[in-house]
């Protein structure tokens, strides 16, 4: 299955490692560190021209385990893409048929 970003992107919902609201967690100098750092090695992609509302971690389907720590611990992987999307956290997890 795929998960619609916004503006025809998607990607594979088994490599969705987190989805996070921009407002709430920007407030913390430990993901902002993480941004930028992902920002400085071209692995953010935005979604639209739109003010975003929401960043989806992503990482390789087969090193999610790795993306995941990877986020965790402000590392980031070659494999990793940061979307920053004009949807919010719950559409988003709407689209992707989670339990919310």
């Amino acid at each position: 299955m795929y998960l619609h970003l916004g503006q025809n992107v998607v990607v594979p919902e088994d490599s969705v490692v987190c989805i996070l609201d921009l407002d709430n967690t920007t407030g913390s100098h430990i993901t902002r560190k993480f941004l930028s750092e992902a920002e400085k090695r071209g692995r953010v992609i935005s979604v639209s021209d739109e003010l975003p509302k929401a960043f989806v971690v992503c990482g390789e389907a087969t090193g999610r385990g790795a993306a995941v720590g990877s986020a965790f611990g402000l590392a980031v992987d070659d494999d990793m893409k940061v979307y920053l999307s004009q949807l919010t956290t719950q559409t988003l997890l709407k689209r992707s048929g989670a339990p919310v």
